[in-house]
């Protein structure tokens, strides 16, 4: 089908970065296409989002699992950093069939959670910065003033891959997962920005995982309970301008990259690293003001490339372009031009939507959305100014390899609409 050169309206849309992976003591904390910091404001909600959020508690607030000091004890979930010559101490496990053996690099009197005397969870999770290796630990107790350790259970991770546990195997966590990707860190926050998904708990869930989890504890089969993994994000508008400024980098987060369901716990308490800088008053009187009515649950299917793999971008194709799984049946490249920086363009997708992106100079990522003659009437926040003008977006069919090329001049800095000339020929945009 061949049709004349006319016009169409793109929508233009930028977003804060999502490409870079979290980082800490110069070690990636999951790679940067991990589903841990893919952003999930573009996703579709769960069918079951309601049912979820009823059951954790609609009207329950949210609450912050860490701050400063309670009871003598720091609150939160603490790590440690060690350097890669740590010497490594024996760890026996309780649930020895899904832990990773040891030694562990636990060095001499590392924070607990709780504190050394504590009764509750006592992870312990140490950084080797050496190997950008995690090492997390459940229910620790040192023996022998720490010459060797027992524990419920432990994971390794490598930081630098994004291969998941075997499926069924707890970690230190019910899920399955990491826990340090998932907390609220003071230097993030005071950065102006955290980029990866948090963690939270549930007093109930159901007997049943999603990707990434690994496993789950429970013996509840009802569909209206959610599974260990489950994505929730804030919604998109949750007016954030009522609260400080450190309680609305946290609050951001959860709109732009959400939190994953993690562990059977308290409902809606948000985790996060213990320090002595955080104003605990004024996290838990502003949390509590954020209902579980002001989340819904997110379906982050599309996101899933491999059910043994954290990685949530799909690979790319031969020259530049790459598949969505939101699109099914066409691939896509993206070039930037004028002062532009140009990078590999990452797909951010919606159901019945044809979106593209590219990274723009340092700052920002580039989202487009083209509104073809069955727009399906999502509206995307625009959240910052970009910088070019000039953008080239290649669609093809995979079926026929045909390629549609679109031209976008004139974009100007803080527009998030313009028209542009696009020859739309060989297959029909329906």
């Amino acid at each position: 089908m061949s049709l004349p050169r006319c016009v169409a309206l793109f929508a233009l849309f930028v977003f804060a970065p999502a490409v870079e992976a979290q980082s800490l003591a110069g070690c990636p904390v999951l790679p940067a296409d991990n589903i841990w910091n893919a952003r999930v404001d573009g996703l579709p909600v769960d069918p079951a989002s309601d049912d979820y959020v009823a059951a954790i508690g609609a009207g329950v607030g949210m609450h912050p699992d860490f701050g400063t000091v309670y009871q003598g004890a720091p609150i939160g979930i603490p790590y440690v950093v060690v350097p890669g010559s740590q010497p490594k101490v024996p760890v026996s496990f309780d649930y020895a069939d899904e832990s990773d053996r040891g030694p562990y690099p636990i060095p001499p009197h590392p924070p607990i959670e709780g504190g050394a005397g504590s009764d509750g969870d006592r992870h312990v999770l140490v950084l080797d910065q050496g190997a950008c290796r995690l090492y997390e630990l459940y229910d620790a107790h040192p023996v022998a003033g720490g010459s060797s350790w027992t524990a419920g259970s432990g994971a390794v991770f490598d930081l630098r891959s994004n291969a998941l546990r075997t499926d069924g195997w707890t970690s230190a966590d019910a899920a399955g997962l990491p826990i340090l990707p998932g907390l609220v860190r003071y230097e993030e926050v005071a950065a102006g920005e955290i980029r990866h998904a948090l963690r939270f708990t549930a007093p109930a869930t159901r007997g049943d995982h999603v990707w990434p989890a690994r496993h789950d504890a429970s013996d509840l089969t009802a569909g209206r309970f959610p599974p260990m993994g489950e994505r929730f994000r804030l919604r998109a508008d949750f007016d954030l301008s009522s609260f400080s400024p450190r309680v609305r980098v946290i609050l951001r987060a959860l709109q732009r990259y959400g939190m994953l369901l993690a562990d059977n716990g308290s409902a809606w308490f948000l985790s996060g690293a213990p320090d002595p800088r955080w104003d605990d008053d004024e996290l838990v009187s502003e949390l509590r003001r954020v209902k579980g009515s002001d989340f819904e649950a997110v379906d982050v299917s599309g996101l899933e490339q491999d059910p043994d793999s954290g990685r949530a971008v799909p690979d790319g194709g031969e020259e530049g372009f790459f598949t969505s799984p939101s699109v099914p049946g066409f691939a896509f490249k993206v070039e930037i031009g004028d002062d532009a920086r140009p990078g590999r363009p990452e797909p951010v997708c919606i159901p019945e939507t044809v979106c593209v992106s590219g990274a723009l100079p340092g700052r920002s990522e580039l989202f487009v959305r083209i509104v073809g003659p069955k727009p399906n009437g999502y509206l995307w926040p625009t959240l910052v100014k970009f910088s070019t003008s000039r953008f080239e977006v290649w669609i093809r069919q995979l079926a026929t390899g045909v390629t549609r090329h679109y031209v976008l001049e004139g974009a100007r800095p803080g527009v998030d609409e313009l028209t542009g000339l696009f020859d739309r020929t060989g297959f029909s945009p329906d």
